[in-house]
């Protein structure tokens, strides 16, 4: 397991980012391009997983920044602490892999 340690009100968390891929490939991949290298949506409007990672400034605060905000296209998908943590280290693990 590849684990990723996220601070949140002081105190690091371990994150999972096996976790955070089979989460995305469950709830995200219906819109998203999820996998590491997939450069094209199923849904146009939602950007791949590895653009995300890829941006530049995406930290991992961002990113929960991120998943937290609504957007016009995106659906009003609420993530447990634990699974955004997952999610958030499985983004930022695609980093470069493009």
């Amino acid at each position: 397991m590849v684990t990723f340690g996220l601070s949140g009100a002081g105190e690091a968390q371990e994150a999972d980012v096996a976790a955070g891929k089979a989460y995305a490939e469950e709830v995200c991949a219906a819109c998203h391009a999820v996998q590491g290298g997939d450069l094209e949506s199923p849904l146009f409007e939602a950007p791949p997983f590895q653009d995300v990672a890829d941006t530049p400034g995406m930290t991992e605060l961002a990113l929960s920044v991120w998943l937290q905000s609504s957007h016009p296209t995106m659906p009003n998908i609420v993530l447990e602490q634990d699974d955004m943590r997952n999610v958030v280290a499985y983004i930022r693990s695609l980093k470069g892999e493009g």
